[in-house]
């Protein structure tokens, strides 16, 4: 009997690193630029636009002519008529991307934004290198390559309009898509240069000028997403709206513990029930990111397939596959908290033993929190479609490209025996990611299925498929212990993290800590170990990996040893922080204790840190570093003697770098602070004998409209390079509100979520 496959599941370093590969594949592209006589034979052939394409990682690529039949990865087309079109190469799973990356070339072109159309980019990582929507990173991977793209094509503009006038390119500007000779009073529109500009050199990258920050006309306006209207008026956009000729529906059906194979299953009374046109048994390969074992329904519509997959009868063969329970793990956790250290140390200092020893009092604390669904709006769904020995396949997915185990291509190519070259895979946007998205499960689901059918098929998965079946954020433990001098201060730092594998040797996805974690990489004195429980449940990525929990169990901590030195929080926090400096000299990934600070102080001015309460209400603050955005929140929270708490008002500070799309930043924050509350207050996932209990929104409770607070945004711009949004917001948000709770009732929370202790919203 196959058992499931020993391929490790990607974590978020293996993300990380991959990116990396991928940047640097793309860098290394760049020297295969067009030749000069293939642009100038295309220039002369063709209706007199300007074609700019390049890679993010290097120097554009080249000038054409913006008709004709040749594809290489145009990002700016300017047609005569004065109409800008710009590809957006990642893709859009509600961060915002389409828009915003964009919005950079638009900026240093000096293009009005009424002028410029927006198309998705397809996907070519050989063109367009790393094509990804993961780690909050878009914005800062793609922030350089894009500038300069949008400042080397408005150069070449200039130069063209230059020399239309026959005078200097220093004594021409540019606005609103323009050319503009100010001395003698004449302009042209970008359109009406296009053509002459296709027909100059490319210049270097290097002699191309680019905006100080202080002269951005359109970064850091608010400006509409591009697809708004759309999404608005129910106009199809997403995976799920996808439809083609003669098309048929298909469902999956899945082993709900993981690793169950099929024994036996009614397919005879399936096939004859109306809209069914076949129903048939996959062994899979045993790689949970890829196919597991399953039946496959396919049908004349999607009511056909589900009232069909409700009637479905499986005995599954569980003789490998997990039996994991929650229950388990929190007892077994809580026996390993007893030692001082786990079995891994991650970070150590030589005096750790004897600063604890010293210390005038000794804390000790022991935090949790139980593994959850990313819940995403649209299930997860695929429609493939296989015309003899080619494949084409239409997926919201956050990994469309080649990126090892998080790509479907292995199995596409390997398993499925399809040529690379004969798979085209179409980014359709997707209603919700949060990581989810980067595993393509449902894609090689989709294509297994097509691959029996003669005709496209669209894989839809259930409510319930789709919180059975997730890559789950990992449940975990941590065992914390700090020490304090006379007067207060933190002196010593422990951290025994208790965590799962899947792999026997590393932590999951959210399941690993750096040597970096804060407080310890800030303190003299400190010392971060880890201890891992076997378990068969998938984990990945879940909004901001790590983070979004670590957050709540040190900042929570903190503030309990704040509590316990007679000590102000915020005073003490700052404290802890030091002088400002880089942790990573010159490393704008690495926290910088100086943009902490401000943050920090920003969060409590605004929120007014220290003003008198009415009993039962009170501010907490928490702040942590996350995808390289230092980020800091004040929560005004009430206790109700019912143990009802009501969040009134969140008040952030944001350093993230310059911003771009300010309406976009201020809806990520907003959208993490209602995430982080909804999944702080309610969300959990029991698992026993290896089946996830809750399986629908009725178990499963989001929060609600009227219990979403009021949510208060400062940024702190600066010259330092910029990062995403979609992550970094998210992890204060419990201490926050953790420690207000404590504040106003007395009552420390050390388990999410909240309702396991007795609170409800």
């Amino acid at each position: 009997m196959n058992k499931i496959s020993k391929t490790p599941l990607p974590t978020e370093r293996d993300l990380e690193a991959l990116i990396e590969k991928y940047q640097a594949d793309a860098a290394k592209l760049t020297d295969i630029d067009l030749s000069r006589r293939s642009v100038l034979n295309l220039s002369a052939a063709t209706a007199g636009g300007l074609l700019l394409g390049f890679f993010t990682a290097g120097t554009p690529k080249a000038a054409q002519a913006a008709t004709g039949d040749f594809k290489p990865n145009a990002y700016i087309s300017i047609s005569p008529n004065g109409r800008i079109t710009i590809l957006s190469k990642n893709p859009e799973v509600g961060q915002g991307v389409k828009t915003s990356l964009p919005m950079i070339i638009a900026e240093e072109l000096d293009a009005a934004w009424s002028d410029v159309d927006v198309q998705q980019a397809y996907l070519s990582q050989t063109d367009f290198g790393a094509q990804f929507a993961g780690g909050s990173r878009s914005i800062p991977t793609n922030w350089m390559g894009h500038r300069q793209a949008g400042a080397t094509a408005r150069a070449m503009l200039v130069q063209a309009a230059a020399r239309e006038w026959g005078v200097a390119t220093a004594e021409c500007t540019t606005s609103d898509s323009a050319v503009i000779h100010a001395a003698s009073n004449r302009k042209l529109g970008y359109g009406k240069l296009a053509g002459a500009a296709a027909r100059l050199p490319v210049p270097d990258v290097a002699s191309v000028k680019l905006k100080d920050r202080s002269e951005f006309k359109l970064l850091g306006k608010y400006v509409t997403g591009v697809d708004n209207e759309k999404i608005v008026t129910g106009q199809p956009l997403f995976g799920i709206d996808t439809t083609l000729p003669g098309m048929l529906y298909a469902v999956y059906e899945k082993c709900p513990a993981t690793g169950g194979r099929v024994a036996s299953a009614n397919l005879e009374q399936i096939k004859s029930m109306p809209g069914v046109k076949d129903a048939f048994v996959l062994d899979g390969n045993d790689n949970v990111n890829q196919l597991m074992p399953g039946v496959a329904i396919v049908a004349e519509s999607t009511w056909a397939a589900f009232r069909a997959k409700s009637a479905l009868q499986v005995e599954w063969d569980e003789t490998d596959a997990s039996k994991d329970s929650w229950t388990d793990l929190s007892a077994k956790a809580e026996e390993l908290s007893a030692q001082p250290r786990g079995e891994k140390i991650i970070h150590t200092t030589d005096g750790i033993d004897d600063a604890f020893t010293g210390a005038a009092k000794t804390v000790k604390a022991f935090y949790s929190y139980p593994f959850i669904s990313h819940a995403n709006l649209e299930p997860q769904n695929c429609t493939a479609w296989r015309q003899g020995n080619k494949l084409e396949i239409w997926a919201p997915t956050q990994a469309p490209g080649n990126l090892g185990n998080f790509g479907a291509w292995p199995f596409l190519t390997n398993d499925l025996g399809f040529a690379e070259e004969n798979v085209t895979l179409n980014m359709i946007r997707g209603g919700g990611g949060f990581g989810r998205r980067l595993a393509n499960d449902s894609v090689c689901e989709a294509a297994a299925i097509a691959a029996r059918v003669d005709a496209p098929i669209k894989l839809t998965w259930t409510r319930q498929d789709d919180m059975l079946h997730d890559f789950y954020r990992a449940g975990g433990f941590h065992a914390l212990e700090g020490g304090l001098d006379a007067d207060g201060k933190l002196v010593a730092f422990r951290n025994h993290f208790i965590s799962v594998t899947t792999d026997g040797e590393n932590g999951v996805s959210g399941g690993s800590m750096r040597e970096t974690e804060f407080p310890a990489s800030v303190l003299a004195n400190a010392e971060i170990s880890q201890t891992l429980m076997p378990i068969k449940t998938p984990c990945g990525p879940w909004r901001a990996p790590g983070s979004n929990v670590f957050a709540f169990a040190i900042q929570s901590f903190i503030h309990e040893l704040a509590v316990a030195g007679g000590r102000d929080h915020l005073e003490f926090l700052m404290e802890i922080m030091g002088e400002p400096r880089w942790l990573d000299e010159n490393n704008p990934g690495a926290l910088h204790t100086g943009r902490a600070a401000g943050v920090i102080k920003l969060a409590a001015e605004k929120a007014g840190w220290g003003r008198e309460m009415p009993a039962g209400r009170a501010l907490g603050l928490a702040f942590y570093f996350s995808h390289s955005g230092h980020i800091a929140h004040v929560a005004e929270v009430s206790v109700e003697a019912n143990n009802k708490i009501r969040v009134h008002k969140v008040t952030v500070a944001a350093d993230v770098g310059p911003i771009v799309n300010r309406s976009g930043a201020e809806n990520q924050i907003e959208g993490s602070v209602i995430d982080g509350l909804s999944t702080m207050m309610n969300l959990q996932l029991n698992i026993e004998n290896g089946r996830i209990q809750e399986t629908n929104f009725d178990q499963y409770t989001i929060l609600r409209m009227p219990d979403a607070p009021e949510v208060e945004i400062h940024f702190i711009e600066s010259d330092f390079p910029p990062t995403g949004l979609g992550e970094p917001a998210l992890p204060p948000l419990a201490p926050a509100v953790a420690n207000a709770v404590f504040a106003a009732s007395g009552r420390r929370v050390r388990a999410l979520p909240f309702m396991m202790n007795g609170f409800s919203a």
